[in-house]
């Protein structure tokens, strides 16, 4: 073990949250001796503050209760925690931590690092230092990538060239595909993308052992502005797609709102928004699909063609065939978002008016919630709009200096005016829709802690984020092994009825935070989703990314309860997560009848593609 810990070594515990929150700022000492831990606080402008330190379940945990102070209109005032990963060494006798953050002016502080063993020096400063790397490494990597990438697809779609050169990159598959066919057929297929380039956490064995399908489509085809459609390749990005509707006017009536996630990934999987209460899941806006079969040929199918096809195409991951382009429903779009937040401070209270606002008649065009904790959280609705009004104020959240967004979003718990409860921004439009990939989220703090300084965004905001793929393919096993043992990242959808009971067992299994709520109509369409009974349902979809504090937490128990319970009440489980379910539990969650229906009756599909199951399932996933 890289280095050896020395009983009696000094913990130090320094919240670094203190640049962001100037002047409150908390240091803890804590000292180990005799199996005791003695802890020396100091903290401004707070007032008394019990600390604890214990190991349990291979965690060390800090725990400590803030006094609770109330403002002028009767909220309680509150520092959220901040969580991140750390190295730390335990042994039986004795404990030694490189260092914590302690915020301060918790209600509650948990703080869970777990022990990791590292082989040599160079993956220690790896682990431990690894924002240095993506700092000075992968964020100037990742900026000439974005320039490269944007200045090529501007030129591509200008000179009009990729329709032509998609038909022969058709038949450069159908190619592919003919000579594993003149081969024994021995092994299965499957696309030749590296693993980490994907946004799943996961990276997938089998691509070890199948034939890999080279696809290498990446453009924006065609725009069809009299039948509101955009025809695009399999690795299109959103954040592509956006970039190029914006300009005409126009967007996708669903937009996912991570700029890396590509029309392939989103239609062999899914993909939802915060307009999804409206026109539904991803695979509900597209129109048609082109795919290459398993025999070499290429089909096309929509609600009018290939009919079974089309519904059991999406949520399949390429077991069907290979999908080689999309056609996506397209509609007029306004220049900002009027976005109006509305702070919550129950569980009841959040679930209530999220579901109020995603149920009404004429409802907002979108609507989103966040949960802080498990007692509040803020709900918001937007609308477009095409000017700037006097009832709020223009927030350009995707200028390079501007602070995260989730966070700008939790001041709003205690900025609350006299008046009135809500506050309004007015968002440009493609800010509003990847408003969450400046920092994946909340994912990129327990990667770069500082990274929503002001400073830091001053100077080094133009270069975020880190692209994921770098992020994966630079990530050792060290850090692999603690994010399988103290890390969650999982979306699931359940009816949005049962949205406090779901979020009260998250909290009991994970109690991982902030939480993001998604409202999105369930279409009572054929394919693996099914709704009890009506034309639709609506459904919430349930995000938590972060790192669990639960002191019951068991990576597998844990899902597996989410996993049961989602189950029971006749939800779904999104597949580039990690997933424990056995493949009987995994037909009950999903319905298989269309799905089998293909799979036995397109020529060579089960030769050529294992089931969903055969790729999604924790057992092959590393």
């Amino acid at each position: 073990m890289w280095p050896a810990s020395k009983f009696g070594d000094e913990i130090v515990l320094r919240s670094i949250d203190w640049l962001e929150n100037f002047p409150w700022r908390n240091e803890c000492t804590v000292r180990t001796e005799n199996n005791k831990y003695e802890i020396h606080m100091n903290v401004k402008d707070f007032g008394p503050e019990d600390i604890s330190i214990k190991t349990c379940n291979g965690f060390i945990i800090v725990e400590g209760k803030q006094e609770e102070k109330k403002d002028e209109y009767g909220y309680i005032s509150r520092h959220f925690v901040r969580r991140y990963l750390y190295t730390t060494y335990i042994d039986q006798n004795n404990l030694t931590s490189r260092g914590a953050q302690i915020p301060c002016g918790c209600d509650l502080v948990t703080t869970k690092m777990t022990a990791i063993e590292t082989e040599s020096l160079s993956e220690y400063l790896i682990v431990e230092y690894r924002w240095l790397l993506v700092v000075t490494v992968l964020m100037p990597l990742s900026f000439l990538w974005k320039v490269w990438s944007i200045v090529r697809n501007y030129v591509v779609f200008k000179l009009k060239t990729a329709p032509k050169a998609h038909e022969r990159k058709v038949r450069d598959v159908q190619r592919q595909i003919k000579t594993w066919h003149s081969g024994d057929r021995s092994t299965r297929l499957c696309t030749a993308r590296p693993t980490w380039q994907t946004m799943s956490f996961r990276q997938g064995l089998y691509k070890k052992t199948f034939t890999n399908i080279h696809i290498d489509m990446v453009d924006i085809l065609e725009v069809d502005t009299k039948n509101m459609t955009v025809r695009c390749e399999p690795l299109v990005t959103m954040g592509q797609v956006s970039k190029t509707l914006a300009p005409l006017g126009l967007s996708l009536a669903v937009v996912p709102e991570l700029d890396q996630l590509t029309v392939g990934g989103l239609v062999m999987g899914t993909g939802v928004e915060t307009s999804s209460h409206i026109h539904g899941l991803f695979q509900h806006i597209c129109m048609e699909y082109e795919l290459v079969l398993a025999d070499g040929s290429v089909v096309t199918c929509s609600k009018d063609q290939n009919t079974d096809l089309y519904y059991a195409v999406p949520w399949s991951y390429g077991t069907l065939g290979f999908l080689t382009s999309a056609t996506i429903k397209i509609i007029p779009a306004k220049k900002y978002v009027r976005l109006e937040y509305h702070p919550c401070t129950s569980l009841s209270e959040v679930s209530t008016r999220f579901k109020q606002e995603a149920m009404k008649d004429t409802p907002h065009q979108f609507v989103e919630a966040l949960l802080y904790d498990k007692d509040c959280g803020v709900v918001m609705t937007g609308d477009m709009v095409d000017e700037v009004a006097d009832d709020g104020i223009f927030n350009p959240i995707g200028r390079w200096y501007s602070e995260w967004f989730f966070t700008q979003v939790e001041k709003h718990l205690k900025l609350r005016r006299r008046q009135k409860n809500i506050h309004i921004d007015y968002i440009p439009l493609r800010d509003y829709y990847h408003r969450h990939t400046r920092s994946f989220f909340w994912e990129l703090r327990d990667i770069i802690p500082f990274g929503n300084n002001p400073v830091f965004r001053l100077l080094f905001g133009w270069l975020m984020p880190p692209e994921v793929s770098l992020l994966k393919l630079t990530q050792p096993d060290s850090v692999t092994k603690l994010y399988n043992k103290a890390h969650v990242i999982q979306d699931m959808l359940v009816p949005i009825e049962v949205t406090e009971n779901a979020i009260q067992l998250f909290d009991k299994e994970f109690e991982v935070y902030p939480i993001w709520l998604c409202p999105f109509k369930l279409l009572n369409k054929p394919g693996q989703l099914k709704v009890p009974s009506g034309d639709w349902q609506m459904y919430v979809d349930i995000g938590v990314y972060g790192v669990p504090k639960a002191e019951s937490f068991e990576t597998v128990s844990s899902t597996r309860s989410i996993e049961s319970f989602v189950t029971q009440e006749r939800g779904f489980q999104m597949l580039y997560a990690d997933t424990y379910t056995t493949e009987e539990e995994f037909r009950q969650m999903f319905d298989h009848t269309l799905y089998d229906k293909l799979r036995n009756t397109l020529p060579y599909c089960k030769d050529a593609f294992p089931d969903i199951y055969g790729k999604v399932n924790r057992s092959i996933r590393k």
